[in-house]
């Protein structure tokens, strides 16, 4: 039985976490640690935005107005930090991120197995991914959960008709595996929605907010890797500059953008 008193050390495990920045370049080159720390930290802010979004997915799919728009308000704040971060990473010039770029091998931003479980659970499901990690490996087991899982707007469909609206048997009956894609009865459903401009109508604003925030970080983290690397192929095999360019401005809500027009 351990009967150390708990300290701020023990409870985060400080000893365990200071220990995990280990530069691989000779030296090491001075800016190696800040490219670690930042993309540990983003890792880290994935997790908890990750434990957010299932916490909306509960909240929306149980009705709880209250619940549901503090879970975005949070969400909200974390990408509004993770856009932030672009800042500290774009103080490096590319000469110093290629003094010890040629160290990261393989190693890609393209692998992290959070990100794709962030985009499967907002609805951005592509169910090739799950084939690119190992198999019987967690990251591949999660993601194939979560292919099969409600997205978060599915969990909104469930929350309007615990709220009396009439949603549209194809939006509650939807195959969860696609990708969400406009339709007309559902922007007819949102239409309704914000004419009554109750909590629901507030939950359709902080989702385009949501939807706005990604879609900045993307923009962001593209603008960091073309001025970084210009249009150099990417670690790991990727296009770099050209891949990422093809996220941007994909809605992952694209009914609540295409009724802006009618309101």
């Amino acid at each position: 039985m351990n009967n150390k008193p708990l300290t701020y050390i023990s409870y985060l495990h400080l000893d365990e976490l200071l220990s995990l920045q280990q530069p691989r370049s000779a030296g090491p080159e001075h800016d190696e640690m800040l490219f670690i720390v930042v993309h540990q930290v983003y890792e880290l802010w994935f997790k908890q935005v990750l434990h957010e979004l299932r916490r909306l997915r509960d909240t929306l799919t149980a009705g709880d107005s209250p619940g549901s728009l503090a879970a975005l308000k949070r969400i909200l704040t974390i990408l509004k930090t993770l856009v932030a971060q672009v800042d500290v990473i774009e103080t490096m010039t590319p000469a110093s991120f290629n003094s010890f770029r040629s160290r990261l091998e393989a190693a890609s931003g393209f692998q992290s197995h959070q990100f794709r479980e962030l985009e499967f659970i907002l609805g951005h499901k592509r169910a090739e991914l799950v084939g690119t990690y190992p198999e019987d490996s967690a990251p591949r087991r999660v993601l194939q959960t979560l292919l099969d899982e409600p997205t978060v707007f599915d969990a909104f469909f469930r929350y309007l008709k615990h709220h009396g609206y009439a949603v549209p048997d194809s939006a509650l009956n939807r195959q969860v595996r696609d990708s969400i894609q406009p339709s007309v009865e559902v922007q007819e459903l949102l239409l309704a929605v914000y004419k009554q401009n109750d909590f629901a109508t507030q939950l359709c604003e902080r989702l385009v907010d949501l939807d706005e925030g990604l879609q900045e970080w993307r923009y962001r983290h593209v603008k960091m890797v073309e001025r970084t690397i210009g249009m150099k192929m990417g670690t790991g095999g990727s296009t770099g500059v050209n891949y990422l360019r093809e996220t941007l401005f994909k809605p992952l809500f694209p009914d609540l953008w295409e009724i802006r027009s009618r309101l």
